[in-house]
């Protein structure tokens, strides 16, 4: 039985004092809108200490089991998106080993399993800490959970109030400080030699004009040892490349750092929302420079093909658990710029069936079809032959369920995973019959700036 308190604050600061505060804590996460710009930028969450962590290596009854999960611990809906819940993330390839991925389909698994991370990993925060960006204002909501008594319930939910709300920095600071960006020169090794990904490249571009696919994402990984810690690391990245769904999780023997700018699915317990991105290019070094870049990304007819083929196959995923009539095109090419590249994104959104729920939704469009491709089973099938080791948390999910019936989830782009001492990410584009090798080959280290920056290295070399 919940028990629902909670306190407010002004909050005039940047959220990532907070998670300097508590970033020593036991399974620490940090959902951080850390662009702080537009509808997307207004909320960011923080949480520690879990009641109860879920992991599953993806077996077929995995999304139930975290449903019936979530059952024991309900809110009644709110107008606020998260007061608690299971924080977490999905690996790609958990659409692979479950069973269960578009249509009931089964992916037979051949790349290379090297990371052994859990496909499906969940903590359930009882306690959690929101920022709402607009209003400058900071609560710390207390659920009570997973006690079932009242007076239980509301014993745990007051104590772990207080518990929290001793962990706030009791400082005056008027901005977060900015670190130097000091450099870190590493050795970088891929999965893929450039020969190797050309070859990759050429072998795709065959599927497609034999007619298995119309476009499929290949991404290659880049790997480091490194003496920086993932505090350190989430830091860095956030100051080189901050966005609106950045995320920083800590899942005990390895930590998922994120600076992600796409959404996989929004669910406010009724609307559900999806925004794909396509098509890349690098920011100018000067104006005119960056200029040529938006102008070359927004005339691309490659680019402009690869987001509607997207659309439509999202539209299509959706249309499985949505309301029939309710799903629409918000946005079909806008175009939105970072710190390292700009990108175009496509907004999409429909109303839940009354017959289904959040799982149902998830089942219906994990993993998404922006970085697997089109259509999207024969597509993972091509990506798990070419990519020689499997993607593990790249292209998968993170995010929050909460008890409220909400969820949110990114898809793990532009996301570093630190497992000991050595760093891991990835790098992709989307493959059509008209694609250049050498050119998707280079669209995968424009994409990696951004991380190398971050890591201290400015290339490849």
């Amino acid at each position: 039985m919940p028990y629902l308190t909670w306190k407010s604050f002004e909050w005039p600061h940047d959220s990532f004092l907070l998670f300097e505060a508590i970033k020593d804590k036991e399974n620490v996460f940090f959902l951080d809108s850390s662009l702080h710009k537009g509808s997307l930028g207004r909320y960011s969450f923080l949480g520690f200490e879990p009641f109860y962590i879920f992991k599953a290596e993806g077996q077929k009854d995995s999304l139930n089991q975290l449903r019936e999960l979530l059952k024991r611990y309900q809110l009644v809906n709110t107008k606020f998106p998260f007061l608690g819940g299971a924080v977490g993330y999905l690996a790609y390839n958990f659409g692979l080993r479950s069973g269960r991925t578009v249509c009931g389909r089964y992916i037979e698994e051949k790349a290379k399993d090297d990371l052994g991370l859990p496909n499906v990993f969940w903590g359930f925060y009882d306690t959690i800490i929101a920022l709402d960006h607009w209003k400058g204002k900071l609560t710390v909501f207390s659920t009570g959970f997973p006690e079932k008594g009242s007076s239980l319930a509301k014993k745990r939910s007051e104590q772990r109030l207080k518990e929290v709300i001793l962990q706030l920095p009791r400082v005056n600071i008027k901005k977060t400080p900015v670190q130097p960006q000091t450099k870190h020169r590493f050795k970088l090794t891929s999965n893929f030699t450039k020969e190797k990904y050309l070859k990759a490249v050429t072998k795709a571009k065959d599927y497609i004009r034999k007619g298995d696919i119309y476009q499929v994402n290949l991404s290659q990984r880049f790997s480091a040892e490194t003496v920086l810690n993932s505090f350190d690391l989430y830091q860095k990245l956030r100051q080189a490349s901050p966005s609106d769904f950045s995320a920083y999780l800590d899942c005990g023997d390895f930590q998922i750092i994120s600076s992600s700018p796409e959404r996989f699915l929004n669910f406010d317990g009724k609307k559900v929302s999806t925004r794909p991105m396509k098509g890349t290019r690098p920011r100018g070094i000067n104006p005119r420079a960056d200029a040529r870049h938006k102008r070359d990304l927004l005339k691309s007819p490659k680019d402009k093909a690869e987001l509607l083929m997207i659309v439509d196959l999202l539209r299509n995923d959706l249309g499985r658990v949505c309301k029939y009539g309710s799903i629409k095109v918000n946005s079909l090419r806008a175009l939105e710029a970072y710190s390292t590249v700009y990108q175009t994104t496509a907004s999409i959104e429909g109303v839940l069936h009354p017959d289904q729920d959040r799982i149902g939704l998830l089942k219906a469009c994990f993993p998404g079809g922006s970085i697997t491709g089109c259509p999207k089973i024969r597509s993972m099938q091509i990506i798990d032959e070419l990519e020689p080791t499997q993607r593990s948390i790249y292209t998968g999910c993170l995010g929050y369920l909460g008890f409220n019936n909400t969820m949110d989830l990114n898809i793990l782009i532009r996301t570093i995973l630190k497992k000991n001492d050595t760093i891991y990410f990835q790098a992709g584009g989307g493959i059509v019959a008209d694609s250049e090798a050498e050119s998707e080959y280079e669209e995968t280290i424009i994409k990696a700036q951004g991380m190398l920056r971050a890591i201290g290295n400015e290339s490849l070399a």
